[in-house]
């Protein structure tokens, strides 16, 4: 598939990316778009004679090639829908862009990639929680997605490279330039271990309008978002409900009810649209990650189990030799009521031997 068709698709105007991966699904590739004969085009669900008449494939190919000697010279990659490098995660939601603009070293389809986003203005906590949060998913070899903003995102970022973290910057506009232009260095850093990432052409500039479309790519190309401080009406809430909608899971930190960047935070916790969060331990427990060294650790914390009481320890022996057991099919191994049955799980969770996991299941640590 040839790269200006590919890049093409991206510049029909009026197509937008769900209908652009219509046509690519209906022709089977880029340049059988523009070769089909438009009678059997008009055919594509959502698109009907007015609107082919509409669609200027020569105006298309033009600003293509006028792309790629962009892209050459700055030594960008393109990431095209059917490629094997274009990011897994964000190809499964309905409206990912048929095409992206890369530039650095950086693996889209890391096993664990988590977004953090917050406010432009962060407090002195907010700041903190940021740091320590970083430091600790450090520890799960995560890949740090952000915006490259103001404040918690290029924050993020920043702490990311501290730690040898890859770490990559969505970007609203295109790769022309950095904004805002104070965090063009830490962008620099960025291309060695990570890099940037946009939709978005050569010659975009940053429109306000483009930064919620931009939400969508930090929402979708995650395995989770994380908000560490927002108020009720931002841009992090918007991309914290996109990640809902993709049935992303969401995490935020609380805080202090009168504070005005814990409003949003807090909003998304009461109302169960993102989990509680205290530290990075909390999304590995939830996310079900463990540390690169658990393999390690995990028979010196088995041999604490000569502590446990004799219920306890036939929990175990049942966890050890039939993972994921449902809680019914426990009571009816173990011999014992419900109630105690509950209370001995939760000790056990408690002290990091067993996690519970959905449809009230549960297995070893």
């Amino acid at each position: 598939m040839s790269l200006i068709h590919k890049i093409a698709l991206s510049f029909i105007k009026n197509a937008g990316p769900v209908l652009a991966k219509s046509m690519l699904a209906y022709a089977g590739s880029a340049e059988n778009v523009f070769s089909m004969v438009p009678k059997r085009l008009d055919r594509v669900p959502g698109i009907g004679p007015k609107r082919l008449e509409a669609f200027d494939f020569e105006a298309a190919l033009k600003r293509a090639e006028e792309e790629i000697g962009f892209i050459e010279k700055h030594n960008i990659d393109v990431l095209f829908y059917s490629d094997p490098a274009y990011p897994k995660r964000l190809k499964a939601c309905h409206d990912a862009p048929v095409l992206l603009y890369a530039k650095g070293k950086m693996d889209l389809n890391h096993p664990r990639i988590v977004s953090v986003i917050g406010t432009r203005q962060p407090t002195e906590y907010g700041k903190q929680l940021c740091r320590d949060l970083i430091e600790e998913l450090s520890q799960y070899g995560v890949l740090v997605v952000s915006g490259l903003a103001h404040g918690i995102d290029v924050a993020a970022h920043k702490e990311a490279l501290k730690h040898n973290m890859q770490t990559v910057g969505v970007l609203g506009h295109g790769l022309q330039q950095i904004y805002p232009a104070v965090n063009k260095g830490t962008a620099e850093k960025m291309l060695l271990n990570g890099g940037i990432l946009t939709e978005y052409p050569s010659g975009v500039i940053p429109d306000r309008e483009n930064f919620p479309s931009r939400n969508r790519i930090v929402a979708g190309i995650a395995d989770a978002t994380i908000v560490i401080e927002a108020n009720i009406k931002s841009g992090t809430l918007i991309t914290a409900e996109i990640a809902n909608s993709y049935n992303r899971d969401v995490f935020a930190f609380p805080g202090r009810i009168n504070d005005e960047f814990s409003e949003g935070c807090n909003f998304l916790i009461r109302n169960h649209k993102a989990s509680l969060l205290t530290c990075a331990a909390d999304v590995a427990y939830l996310m079900g990650w463990d540390k690169p060294d658990a393999a390690v650790a995990k028979p010196s914390q088995l041999s604490l189990a000569m502590d446990l009481s004799s219920e306890e320890r036939q929990i175990m022996e049942i966890l050890r030799s039939d993972a994921g057991i449902a809680i019914d099919e426990l009571t009816l191994k173990v011999g014992m009521p419900v109630s105690q049955l509950t209370m001995n799980l939760l000790n056990l969770e408690m002290q990091g031997f067993i996690r519970s996991m959905p449809g009230k299941t549960y297995a070893l640590n």
